[in-house]
């Protein structure tokens, strides 16, 4: 019985309500074997949530947790979540979102013990055209269903594995930390006498503004191209005309702005930085998705993201040879590639990497991963399975933050990239976790010319900008934005600097910034810096003293919600 109290905790309750927003009508009842059914009033959480009120019926739960669990949980019941119902409908109408919603269907169950699929959408709208708002208490009150069933031993099993999750990445986070430190014991550099890499540089730029179509694909591609203006104060041996030239691809629902800082600070250093726009999965495109006007991010965008790089490449070379503001400014035998998330997909298939359906179909059919970025990747899968040509020649060399790869490409599509490749990682990315999606892929590379930054308490989010009034399309929670990002953004713009000095210039003397010293050496607390040139699979492994890197949520007891026609976007 002490077992059961155990996990019988509000702790627990509030990790399904968090993600299940749908926990009942009137009551909420699971049956954990042997004790039993076991059951609460929405009554009580609805009285708690609007009065701070413990009634006898939640007593009985509250006595099992802390203070502080309690407050968090009165604190997620009054949280109201700003969504449209249009944009719930066309989130939970997409594949991704009904395979979200699937997936909660297997923990909520409706009263006769089916999957709560339906009953949970329809939920998650009605609230969200309630005019109190989306809420918990909300979504309570229209779940169509006289009482609702958590299926609470799967649920404790799907606890157990995010467990495990948990405890593996911090055991390589760990081991990579004491990887970083034992490397730097030997340093001989004296980094404070060495130029700042986090420091601009002597460049003046101009920014040249293009709105390139490709007819083709039906693409129109909005591009700033930050065009370093030389000038005697810059130092004798920095770049002259033509520059090297740097493309840098954001992520999902974001912009050619998310990294205006990465492109200065590598434009101030006398580096052409050229930032596009993906139409089909950037900003724009997802402010017309939620607002009904265009449908979800389609597979088809694995294929064009590289293509859009490709002709951005291909119209620049053109325009440098009549443009007055590019011509002659343009190194295109020096190019490089840098990526966040999607983006970070982005380049890795520019350098090589390949799509591997033969991973997809392990990984996605079914998809039974906690690793939230497979969702993405196995839009993927839908594609026509062929060898698609996305190698670009012309990049020499990428950075990948944040990157999405693990099933996409898998070891056998990652071991493809023969360039120089830097991967960045943050340890509390949920999105794009990182053992998974950064430092398993890292130990994949075959060029020995490989690195991998990792910082700790960054979240998928520390590498982007600060969002501004009019680049807001996707607010993000503070507890998601993780601590104060300025450390983060030295980090990136000083490793940046250093790897495309080192691969795309061939310049030796940068090399010593591509050590665990320099990153101990500008390393900052709470976001603190390691880095490694080598990592195998097998030190992972041992590492890991028999954890699972990627458990799996076990397959349902319950059936899935019977296929049904999912309607057209509009």
């Amino acid at each position: 019985m002490k077992k059961f109290l155990k996990y019988l905790s509000l702790g627990l309750l509030s990790t399904i309500v968090t993600a299940t927003p749908g926990l009942g009508a009137e009551r909420i009842s699971f049956f954990y074997p042997p004790f039993g059914e076991f059951s609460l009033s929405a009554d009580s959480l609805e009285i708690f949530a609007k009065e701070g009120k413990i009634n006898s019926e939640l007593a009985f739960y509250a006595r099992r947790v802390t203070p502080e669990q309690l407050a968090q949980l009165r604190e997620l019941l009054q949280q109201r979540f700003n969504l449209t119902p249009t944009l719930v409908s066309q989130f939970t109408y997409s594949p991704i979102g009904e395979a979200v919603v699937q997936r909660l269907g297997e923990l909520v169950l409706t009263d006769s013990r089916q999957n709560g699929f339906y009953a949970i959408r329809a939920a998650l709208i009605l609230s969200a055209a309630d005019p109190e708002g989306l809420t918990v208490v909300n979504v309570l009150r229209r779940f169509p269903s006289t009482s609702l069933r958590l299926n609470f031993s799967e649920g404790l099993q799907i606890v157990n594995s995010l467990s495990e999750l948990l405890a593996a990445r911090d055991q390589i986070v760990a081991f990579i930390q004491q990887q970083t430190l034992a490397q730097t014991a030997n340093a001989t550099v004296n980094f404070s006498q060495q130029p700042d890499l986090r420091s601009p540089g002597k460049f003046r730029w101009q920014i040249t503004s293009l709105k390139l179509n490709d007819d083709s694909r039906n693409r129109s591609l909005p591009v700033d191209v930050y065009v370093p203006e030389a000038s005697p104060q810059t130092t004798a041996n920095a770049p002259t005309p033509p520059f090297p030239l740097v493309v840098i691809s954001h992520g999902l629902a974001s912009d050619r702005y998310a990294f205006v800082y990465l492109a200065q600070h590598l434009a101030s250093h006398g580096f052409a930085v050229a930032v596009l726009e993906h139409p089909g999965s950037n900003a724009e495109r997802f402010q017309l998705y939620f607002s009904g006007l265009a449908g979800p991010p389609e597979a088809q965008e694995f294929i064009n993201r590289p293509l859009d790089v490709k002709y951005v490449l291909d119209a620049l070379q053109r325009l440098e040879k009549s443009d007055p503001s590019l011509q002659g400014k343009l190194n295109f035998q020096q190019v490089g590639a840098i990526g966040h998330s999607f983006g970070g997909y982005t380049a890795l298939a520019l350098a090589g990497g390949k799509i591997n359906f033969e991973q997809l179909r392990e990984d996605c059919f079914p998809n039974r991963s906690l690793n939230v970025s497979t969702l993405l990747q196995c839009r993927a899968a839908e594609l026509p399975p062929t060898n698609y040509s996305l190698q670009d020649d012309r990049i020499k060399a990428v950075i990948a933050i944040n990157p999405i790869d693990s099933s996409v490409f898998g070891q056998a599509g990652v071991s493809q990239i023969q360039i120089p490749a830097m991967l960045m990682a943050g340890s509390q990315d949920i999105f794009a976790p990182p053992v998974p999606e950064q430092i398993y892929p890292f130990t994949w590379l075959t060029n020995p010319n490989k690195y991998l930054a990792l910082i700790e308490n960054a979240t998928h989010f520390s590498a982007i900008a600060e969002p501004t009034a009019e680049n807001n399309v996707l607010p993000v929670p503070e507890a998601l934005l993780g601590p104060n990002r300025a450390p983060a953004y030295s980090y990136i713009k000083a490793l940046s600097l250093a790897f495309l000095q080192t691969h795309l210039l061939n310049r030796p003397e940068y090399r010593s910034y591509l050590q665990p010293s320099y990153a101990q050496y500008i390393s900052q607390a709470p976001l603190n810096l390691s880095f490694l040139q080598s990592l195998t699979t097998e030190q992972l492994n041992q590492a890991l003293d028999g954890l699972n890197p990627q458990p799996t949520v076990p397959q349902p007891t319950v059936p899935p919600p019977s296929p049904q026609p999912t309607p057209a976007s509009p």
